[in-house]
């Protein structure tokens, strides 16, 4: 029989099982450890980062009911890394009286984009124009009626840039929907001025707590840079949390939710949900009172949630992405710059592949970025940029 899972003051501790074993279940792992939870993971393999960094784990796929019900029996919550997950596997664990939390409904809005645009929209959040195509005259008529060109993507499984495209033509519609079977969600090209993120938390209870709103920066359809303050005043600020706040409670989302938002000259329109922590929100470990990964497992695991309160006035988070090499190799002298806090995932580098962050925390924003942008090129190799 197991022993029990006993707390310093004798009481139960409480469980957590995450879906998926990659850096943000890592970085969950990490704050688990320090809040005495414990956390399972769902992992595809044994050599997935949060495996690596010592989480007890299921071996499996998250399109498994078995595996995901196998999860779930050593836990108290089920909640999630990434979206890529079966909405019928998450029906049964709900059906078995799970508590998974996001539930399906609500991730249902960061799995299939066609549905939050229809669901937001309807609901009186701002979204972009949108089409639903399935066929090559579909786009046709979307990309006459507002302009050419215009936007495609999947409706479910594309991330950092994957299933994105810039159609100029009822053609190239054509070619991109032949690679989507189950058809394109179109939207307008706009005129961004900033891409910008914020992150709210919500308990089970409804009690919330919400980050400050930061700049996002995109390389290559990636996020590259995650920069704090973000000129514009309280006004904009204010509107993103009453977004991020609205939008949480209308989807009864529980836990992490990050909200992306296109900021333009008529005003902020949401672009993505992700029901989870979140690359916007890695900031959070150094830079706030709570960081986004131990305010998950509050808000998952309904214990009271933390102050997000910012520890300096100016943060910047720069994502370490494959080009040639391991950043390993350059560790020491990424540490060698003024504040750098240097997190590696423990992937296999390959060009383009998100390896890690470096986050720097000051006083002056031109500081920090310039500090965080030279450790995170010295771990790249680019040590002459």
């Amino acid at each position: 029989m197991e022993p029990e899972r006993l707390t310093s003051s004798g009481a139960l501790a409480p469980s957590a099982g995450m879906v998926g074993a990659g850096q943000l279940a890592r970085m969950t792992h990490s704050a688990a450890v320090e809040l005495g939870v414990e956390l399972r993971v769902l992992a595809a393999h044994p050599g997935d980062p949060a495996v690596l960094a010592g989480a007890a784990s299921v071996i499996g796929s998250p399109d498994d009911p078995a595996a995901m019900l196998a999860l779930a029996a050593e836990c108290d919550v089920v909640t999630f890394d990434h979206e890529l997950v079966s909405p019928d596997a998450i029906a049964a664990l709900e059906a078995s009286g799970v508590a998974v939390r996001p539930s399906r409904a609500a991730l249902a809005y960061a799995q299939d984009k066609l549905h939050a645009r229809r669901e937001l929209g309807a609901l009186g959040f701002p979204v972009p124009r949108f089409a639903h195509a399935t066929i090559a005259e579909d786009v046709e008529r979307f990309g006459e009626q507002i302009g050419w060109p215009i936007i495609g993507k999947a409706i479910t499984g594309g991330y950092d840039g994957r299933g994105v495209f810039e159609l100029a033509s009822a053609d190239e519609g054509a070619e991109a929907l032949a690679s989507l079977p189950g058809g394109m969600l179109l939207e307008e090209r706009l005129a961004l001025e900033r891409e910008l993120a914020i992150i709210v938390a919500r308990s089970p209870s409804g009690a919330m707590a919400l980050y400050p709103l930061v700049q996002t920066v995109q390389r290559d359809a990636m996020c590259r840079e995650v920069l704090y303050p973000v000129a514009g005043g309280e006004h904009l600020a204010q509107s993103a949390r009453e977004l991020a706040s609205g939008i949480s409670e209308a989807i009864g989302a529980v836990g992490v939710m990050a909200l992306e938002l296109f900021e333009t000259a008529d005003g902020l329109l949401v672009n993505e949900l992700a029901l989870r922590p979140h690359n916007s929100g890695h900031y959070t470990i150094e830079a706030c009172e709570t960081s986004q990964f131990e305010q998950h497992l509050r808000a998952v695991l309904d214990l009271p949630l933390g102050s997000t309160a910012l520890r300096e006035e100016a943060v910047a988070s720069i994502n370490v992405v494959g080009v040639e090499g391991d950043p390993r190799a350059h560790l020491a002298a990424a540490l060698a710059v003024d504040g750098a806090h240097v997190h590696l995932y423990g992937k296999q580098p390959r060009p383009g592949r998100k390896l890690g962050h470096v986050t720097v925390c000051g006083e002056v924003p031109a500081d920090v970025q310039a500090s965080a942008r030279r450790a995170a090129a010295l771990l790249e190799g680019r040590a002459d940029d």
